[in-house]
């Protein structure tokens, strides 16, 4: 695809998101994927956000919802990402994947593929160090670390409810799970 059918492709979106509003709109394996967004993701996003943003080194800046394009079939928009403050104060609507030290997405019903199968393989191909998936809908958290060419080599799964501290190149980032809301439908949950 052409820089031109890159920028048609994401004027598209941008109509797409306009046309559909509560729904996000990404380009995944070379498909328009659009999701509805529940509160429950919306809230987790919010919480993330509030518990990571006091953590951060100077330098340093959270993005959400903004384009990353890892190439022409492939262009994220994570729930959060960090990425250097001075591209984020540029205020753009895409910035280039290689930005991203580390990255968090929230699950939703119709994500789950793409954040356990899609997204791992792409965001460790690029060397982020730290790619956290939390899934309302298991009530856990999953920690991925130590990326490669082929995937992620590092992965543990936490329940909910407790902290969960993750060594980046950031410093120690330890993000509190007990407020992070979870499906009703969870087994042995409230």
């Amino acid at each position: 695809m052409t820089v031109s059918g890159i920028d048609r492709l994401r004027s598209q979106l941008s109509k797409l998101e306009d046309m559909f509003p509560g729904y996000l709109t990404e380009i995944v394996e070379g498909s328009i994927v659009m999701n509805p967004v529940r509160p429950f993701h919306g809230r987790s996003i919010a919480r993330l956000w509030e518990g990571l943003e006091r953590q951060l080194p100077p330098g340093w800046a959270l993005v959400t919802d903004v384009a990353f394009p890892f190439d022409d079939d492939n262009e994220f928009c994570p729930d959060i990402a960090v990425i250097p403050a001075a591209a984020e104060a540029e205020n753009r609507s895409a910035y280039e994947p290689d930005l991203i030290e580390f990255v968090a997405e929230v699950v939703s019903p119709s994500s789950i593929r793409r954040d356990y199968e899609v997204k791992p393989r792409w965001y460790a191909s690029r060397g982020i160090a730290n790619y956290l998936i939390f899934d309302p809908l298991q009530g856990h958290v999953v920690t991925l670390w130590n990326p490669g060419p082929d995937g992620y080599h590092g992965r543990d799964t936490l329940p909910y409810g407790t902290d969960v501290t993750v060594d980046s190149p950031l410093g120690k980032l330890t993000i509190p799970t007990v407020r992070l809301p979870v499906d009703p439908k969870v087994t042995g949950r409230p």
